[in-house]
């Protein structure tokens, strides 16, 4: 062994500890960092599952697809709002390990019935309604919660590293789904999905820190609470900039996501496996994304950070619908690289603007700001799924992507034509969390 390797094994211990990864203070971020990632590579793992079990075992079409793409992400629309509200009278510690649970037993539930012979289409729309109710909870507690385990100061860092862990997941999960679809089928690739948030739970448990349950003296009716939430993020100039990029661009990202899987494997021809394939290559982009998130940020800034990383991808969303009429080699190639480069921007996106949207909100109002985030920005990809099942069934396919494409482009404008293209960091005036540390951990006995 040279002398060298030990001293830059020193260093990286070093850059360990002093990480939040490695900090004595961050144990509990590591227990949910840890749970995060083993959901992650299962979601990813069955990411391609749920539609392919659609395709190939149930023979859904455009319309079909369209429709269970609704199912998925309705609940944001129906009861992302008072979820919110219903979140920030909770623990949210207890609402990560009950989201985690829900999941995993509705998933449980379609590999079963594919056993006994009663699987059908509504079944399985059920189960996305259920597994989408779940999600609503989690993903709100769950970005309401790191501000309470790490300081302000490394609320970024959280999120970067959380980035880097559903990156990975990306690039190995697909390929593996893909490979695990074709040899055991898509009910069973299924299963392992549900494990997947099973396991998540148990390292959600091992998080020590206890937040006290918000009081209930001095509690307004729950409207009143919801029209708080919603009245912060719309008369916030920034946020109110940020919700509307992120909305408008999901909103047409639902039409081309609804309808991925049918177009790869029945228009491009390319196979469970070639899907798989394309998604995890592509998938080195988020990759790439989450491991340059903190080091961009640092140097462009997070406001201009959150302004200039959708700009790479938006002609490289152009690639999916031109794969059609190529060889499917070529369609691989084309999705791969479509996805590597939107998804390095949109990594980056998120790590800023995540961050920068839980620092500009009261503590108090987080779980509210959050929920109403998610109603705005997640309620549009419903909708979007919808139109892209009608587009589709009518126009077609590769019309309806290209409907999508052109609206994630506009979807751009509002970051871009605002004041976060010219701002380098949040004012220091507008952190509500600025100089806070996390609360004190202890164990309840």
């Amino acid at each position: 062994m040279s002398s060298t390797e030990p001293a830059a094994a020193s260093r990286v211990a070093r850059w360990y500890r002093k990480s939040l990864a490695g900090h004595p203070a961050g144990r509990d971020f590591r227990q949910l960092w840890v749970g995060d990632t083993i959901s992650q590579f299962g979601t990813q793992i069955g990411l391609i599952a749920l539609p392919l079990l659609a395709v190939s075992v149930l023979g859904a079409d455009e319309f079909e697809m369209g429709l269970l793409a609704t199912f998925e992400t309705l609940a944001f629309l129906v009861i992302g709002l008072p979820a919110g509200a219903w979140i920030d009278r909770m623990r949210k510690r207890d609402v990560l390990i009950a989201g985690d649970v829900v999941r995993g037993i509705a998933l449980l539930t379609l590999p079963l019935a594919w056993l006994l012979g009663v699987l059908t289409f509504p079944l399985l729309l059920v189960v996305a309604t259920i597994v989408g109710v779940a999600t609503v909870f989690f993903d709100v507690a769950y970005q309401s919660y790191l501000p309470s385990l790490v300081p302000s100061s490394r609320i970024s860092e959280g999120n970067a590293k959380l980035q880097v862990s559903q990156s990975v997941a990306q690039v190995a999960g697909p390929g593996i789904g893909g490979v695990l679809v074709r040899v055991l089928g898509a009910p069973l690739v299924i299963l392992l999905d549900a494990l997947s948030f099973l396991g998540s739970a148990l390292f959600v448990l091992r998080i020590r820190h206890r937040e006290e349950r918000p009081p209930a003296t001095g509690r307004r009716a729950l409207h009143v609470e919801i029209g708080e939430g919603l009245a912060f993020v719309f008369r916030q100039p920034l946020l109110r900039r940020i919700v509307a990029t992120t909305a408008v661009s999901n909103l047409f990202g639902g039409i081309s996501n609804a309808l991925l899987v049918l177009y790869a494997i029945r228009d491009l021809g390319v196979g469970e496996a070639g899907l798989g394939l394309a998604l995890s290559v592509g998938a080195v982009g988020g990759l790439a994304g989450a491991l340059l998130a903190e080091p961009l940020i640092a140097l462009v800034g997070e406001g201009r950070s959150i302004a200039l990383a959708l700009l790479p991808g938006l002609p490289a969303l152009a690639l999916v619908p031109l794969a059609h009429g190529h060889s499917p080699p070529a369609a691989i190639a084309m999705l791969a690289a479509s996805t590597a480069v939107v998804g390095l921007g949109i990594v980056v996106y998120n790590v800023a603007q995540v961050s920068f949207r839980q620092r500009l909100c009261p503590r108090l109002l987080l779980g509210r700001m959050n929920a109403s985030v998610r109603f705005v920005v997640w309620g549009t990809m419903p909708i979007g799924a919808f139109l892209g099942g009608v587009l589709g069934s009518r126009y077609g396919v590769v019309t309806a992507l290209w409907v999508g494409v052109a609206g994630q482009m506009l979807g751009a404008l509002p970051v871009l034509l605002s004041p976060l293209a010219r701002m380098r960091d949040l004012p220091r005036d507008l952190d509500e969390h600025a100089g806070d540390e996390p609360a004190t951990h202890r164990v309840d006995g």
